[in-house]
């Protein structure tokens, strides 16, 4: 494994290996006497850091009795060298991936943009419902607990950290689940909008083409970490947090919050819409 600075993928190794160790009972001075290592070693490990080899993954796996799936899973992400992590949950639910609720909690600061529906974390759960029930990657079965699990991610939406949403005009007027559910979803964003922690910007269907019809994508902000950008499809997901990628993506979003309107009128916009249903 390179030595990096904690990536992604670094970080979810780390969280993994943290994992096995924990049910050891052994401290990490305990456990780093026992293989002859430096305490600091196990340090780097946990972190996601690197420094290590192959065989010394296959030595502490080994010493901690890690399972075979357990030891599959890590060496996968130990040899993880890309620039871009590929996940595809078994479940088809992207957004579900335990790597995006993990960086969601530990995030700062979190950007979303979004241009077809209202983002997931402003979303009501009769709102969030109705999109699970036309997500081709969800069975009708799992729609409950699918929209359920969603809705619960909102929870995260607390004071001590900023969250931006820049969402497109069009999200605003496409008619999710009846006029009721329409209605208090537009209801709810203004609600939202007023928290001193979150803000919320329209970018007018005036504005004509812009960089943001690439695609919707978030961006996660980290006190010791590099940001990273999440994207999403119908059933896999791909988190970034190389330099050059996220360097793409913060410009699409200085050109956003150029074109983005105040937040007041952003909420005039809402209130216009929901005036006219």
């Amino acid at each position: 494994m390179p030595k990096r600075s904690s990536s992604v993928v670094g970080r979810e190794f780390g969280n993994g290996v943290r994992a096995v160790i924990a049910r050891t009972g052994f401290t990490h001075r305990r456990l780093a006497e026992l293989l002859g290592w430096q305490e600091a070693k196990i340090s780097d490990l946990t972190l996601g850091k690197g420094g290590v080899t192959e065989q010394d993954v296959l030595l502490l796996l080994a010493y901690c009795q890690a399972t075979v799936e357990e030891r599959e899973h890590l060496l996968a992400l130990f040899r993880e060298l890309g620039r871009a992590w590929l996940q595809m949950p078994k479940d088809g639910v992207p957004d579900q991936v335990r790597t995006l609720i993990n960086q969601e909690q530990e995030a700062e600061e979190i950007i979303d943009w979004s241009m077809i529906v209202v983002p997931g974390l402003l979303q009501t759960p009769e709102y969030g419902y109705v999109v699970t029930e036309h997500a081709p990657s969800v069975a009708a079965e799992a729609v409950p607990a699918v929209a359920a699990a969603r809705a619960a991610r909102a929870n995260i939406l607390e004071p001590g950290r900023k969250f931006t949403f820049l969402v497109h005009e069009q999200a605003l007027w496409l008619p999710v689940g009846g006029l009721e559910i329409w209605r208090e979803q537009l209801a709810h964003l203004l609600r939202m909008s007023v928290r001193k922690y979150i803000s919320l910007r329209i970018v007018p269907r005036s504005a004509g083409m812009h960089a943001g019809t690439a695609g919707d994508f978030r961006m996660m902000k980290f006190p010791k970490y590099p940001p990273v950008v999440y994207v999403e499809s119908v059933n896999y997901c791909l988190f970034f947090d190389d330099a050059e990628t996220i360097k793409i993506h913060e410009d699409i979003l200085t050109d956003l919050a150029a074109l983005a309107l105040s937040e007041a009128d952003s909420r005039e916009v809402i209130d216009n819409i929901l005036e006219s249903l």
